[in-house]
């Protein structure tokens, strides 16, 4: 009878695994064939664009969108890695974001717009761009993280994150230190004075380490 049981046990576990793999695999194919229809219209937009059959003025920011998605394709390298980065961005960004994402990644690649601007917030994003080849010259090459498939593509995932993380971790350790830095030079009266004006501390507390001080 246990052997019965754990056999079901087993064998249900196989099914929902296989279930959740080919529920996932539908929602990446969907994803690579909307990934790959913007890039072929964002480079069929590149290619007018180069034939002077239409102008930068004439553009719309759909028109940028599609063409940023045409971009990052060319220097991602692989349309599946493509939509897997576009889904960390909205996760990261939300769907707003990632479009904004995409127009300024269009109007900067196709020299349209050389210094359009980021979304504000993301301060990361321009490094991040570079270093995909958003420059000229991809730190990773193109296609870099090419004939891994899947697992290439988690490989990258991971890799912006700590990424991300890193450059977080670097702002947040520069303000501490500036901080660190502004308070040594002022006496302890003053750094307290300064903390019960923001708020830090109450007027108990001020009044109890003052005493301290003094």
């Amino acid at each position: 009878m246990k052997k019965i049981l754990l056999s079901l046990s087993i064998l249900l576990i196989l099914i929902s695994i296989f279930s959740s793999s080919v529920s996932a695999q539908e929602v990446t194919d969907w994803g690579n064939t909307s990934t790959a229809q913007e890039e072929a219209e964002g480079k069929a937009i590149w290619d007018k664009l180069q034939a002077k059959q239409l102008e930068c003025k004439n553009l719309t920011d759909d028109d940028f969108e599609v063409l940023g998605d045409y971009f990052m394709g060319q220097s991602i390298g692989n349309t599946e890695r493509h939509t897997a980065m576009d889904q960390m961005m909205k996760g990261m960004m939300g769907e707003q974001g990632e479009e904004q994402m995409h127009i300024v990644i269009g109007k900067r690649s196709s020299g349209c717009d050389p210094n359009a601007s980021f979304p504000s917030g993301y301060d990361f994003m321009p490094m991040m761009w570079w270093m995909m080849g958003g420059g000229g010259n991809p730190m990773m090459g193109y296609g870099g993280w090419g004939g891994f498939g899947i697992m290439g593509w988690i490989f990258m995932i991971i890799f912006w994150i700590l990424i991300i993380l890193g450059v977080v971790a670097l702002i947040r350790y520069l303000g501490t230190a500036g901080q660190h830095s502004i308070d040594k030079g002022k006496t302890p009266l003053e750094i307290l004075k300064e903390r019960y004006a923001k708020g830090e501390i109450n007027k108990k507390e001020f009044e109890e380490k003052k005493k301290d001080l003094n």
